[in-house]
Order: structure tokens, then C-alpha cells, then sequence
């Protein structure tokens, strides 16, 4: 049952690949990707996933779009945070940063859950910045009782930092079924990704502090935001109701919502083939308009 650290050299050669880069910043060593041409289009993994969740759009979408995506702080290759700050406020001066360091300042940026969180408060936050934006099962309106995640109930159980290392594989696979729609398309490569980055060094610590920073109190925001916008669904999403997929449709007033049928959280990770073309079908929208954006 014990399971201990596993350190990033152990899993930089299965989890790195030639497209790989390592950015200095914070103290950290910031594992992203960079591939393809044209207007950059930045994709944010959601809570306890890495940049591989986008292996499919980036596959999809590479001949169209300069994708840069990224483990953030607490995930991944990354790690932890050293300064243990996980609140939504920090991420998004990270993501600034990171886009700075690239000379990027217009793209456009796709979130999923977590990363869709992060991804509407930097619109917010930059809306000069973000040109159009897409959420997947995007998290920010607060949880009630009977809607929070089981993960999140246990991660803020009072015994939850003793119990950090008891990982067997099993409780994994299982958080991963919970966020397919159809559970038949997760494989044992799927599990190990999730199960082996969870225990790369820092991570299991870094996720009880990411689940006890999210206050999601800042949907006020919502209404604020201009910012084109795509949500995309899954309708069978145990984690972020759909429910909450209306309440974004009705706080972004620029905004449109697909809705996926026996689908899950992730879309992007469990139909990437469909919502890449539902991204790339919304992101050339208006294509008088993009050089513009972009000048």
C-alpha cells in the first residue's frame, strides 16, 4: 500500500520526448511543449493531469495552430510549487509569465476542469491577451455538499496528509474511470500516465494543497468577460456537473456550448478527434478577423 516518491529523472524518459523543454522558473523546471505554426493556441491540463491529456489536439490541431502546452505547478514533470501558493491568483501570474518569457502576448487558450478555471481568469485577468478561449468541464462556481468530488472530500479529510502515501494503483484506475464517459476506452498505458506522474516527487503533497487553495469565489467575474468562447461538455461528467455548463453559457455573454453524449470530464482526452474539430471549426470563425487580432 505504501508507495514512495518517485523522482523526475526516474520519469522524464517515458514522460519527455523530443518535443520536451524545460523552463527555469520559480524554482521550478517547467516541462512544456512546443509544436507546430501559426497563432499560438495554449492548452492547460486540469487537476492531477499533465499536458499529455492534449496528445490528441495536439496531433489534430499541430497543422494549424502553434500548440504550447504545459505541466503546471503541483503536476506533471513540473512538480511543486516551492512556494507551496496554489490559489488561482498565482497561477495566473505564472501563466503570464511563462507567455512572457515565449514573447507571447495574443493567443488564443483552451482549459480543461482546473486549466479551464485558470483559463477564464486569465481572459479575465488579460483580456488583450486571450483572444478567443475554450472550456472543457471547466471548474469556478462552488460545490455544494452533495456535487463536490469524492477526491476532493478526501483530500480534505483531516487525516488526508498522513494518508498521502498509501497510493495503490487501484484508487487511481478508479478516479480515472470516473472521469470517462465510456470507462471501455481507458487503458492500462492511461492509468500507469496518471498513476506514475501522481507519484513523481512533490505531487501527492502539491495536490492537497492545490484542492485546499480553490476557493471558487471569483465567478462573479463571468459577466465581465468579452472574450469569444467555446464550452464544451461531457453530458455524463460525474465530477463538474453539467448543470454548470448552462450557468457558463448564461455569465459569458460571447459565448456557445456543446454538449457531448456519453461522454465524461475530459472530452478532449475521451473524443479527441471531435472536439478538435469543434475547436478548429471555432477558432477560424471570423477569418477576416484574425490577422487583425494578431497585429
Amino acid at each position: 500500500m505504501i508507495r514512495l516518491d518517485v523522482s523526475v529523472e526516474e520519469l522524464k524518459p517515458q514522460y519527455a520526448n523530443e518535443y520536451s523543454k524545460f523552463m527555469r522558473m520559480d524554482g521550478m523546471d517547467v516541462h512544456f511543449r512546443d509544436e507546430g505554426e501559426g497563432i499560438p493556441l495554449i492548452l492547460i491540463h486540469g487537476i492531477s493531469s499533465s499536458l499529455h491529456t492534449w496528445d490528441g489536439w495536439a496531433e489534430e490541431l499541430q497543422g494549424n495552430f502553434r500548440i504550447i502546452r504545459l505541466d503546471l505547478p503541483g503536476f506533471g514533470l513540473t512538480g511543486p510549487n516551492a512556494n507551496q501558493d496554489y490559489s488561482v491568483e498565482n497561477y495566473v501570474a505564472f501563466i503570464k509569465s511563462f507567455l512572457d518569457r515565449l514573447e507571447i502576448d495574443s493567443c488564443y487558450m483552451a482549459g480543461s476542469s482546473l486549466g479551464g478555471y485558470i483559463t477564464w481568469n486569465v481572459a479575465e485577468a488579460h483580456p488583450d491577451l486571450v483572444k478567443k478561449m475554450i472550456l472543457l468541464d471547466a471548474a469556478g462556481y462552488p460545490f455544494s455538499s452533495e456535487t463536490t468530488p469524492t477526491i476532493f472530500k478526501v483530500a480534505q479529510f483531516p487525516m488526508a496528509p498522513f494518508l498521502n502515501k498509501l497510493t495503490p494503483r487501484f484508487v487511481l484506475a478508479e478516479s480515472v474511470n470516473d472521469v470517462y464517459g465510456d470507462d471501455t476506452k481507458v487503458t492500462d498505458a492511461v492509468i500507469d500516465r496518471y498513476y506514475n506522474l501522481n507519484l513523481r516527487e512533490g505531487n501527492r503533497d502539491a495536490f492537497l494543497d492545490v484542492v485546499n487553495n480553490l476557493q471558487f469565489v471569483q465567478f462573479q467575474k463571468l459577466k465581465t468577460i468579452k472574450t469569444p468562447t467555446l464550452i464544451m461538455w461531457g453530458e455524463k461528467d460525474i465530477w463538474v456537473a453539467p448543470e454548470s455548463a448552462n450557468r457558463f453559457k448564461a455569465d459569458l455573454s460571447n459565448s456557445e456550448l456543446i454538449m457531448y453524449s456519453g461522454v465524461g470530464h475530459i472530452p478532449m482526452e475521451e473524443i479527441p478527434e471531435q472536439t478538435a474539430a469543434d475547436a478548429l471549426d471555432f477558432l477560424l470563425k471570423d477569418l477576416a478577423n484574425v490577422a487583425a487580432d494578431f497585429n
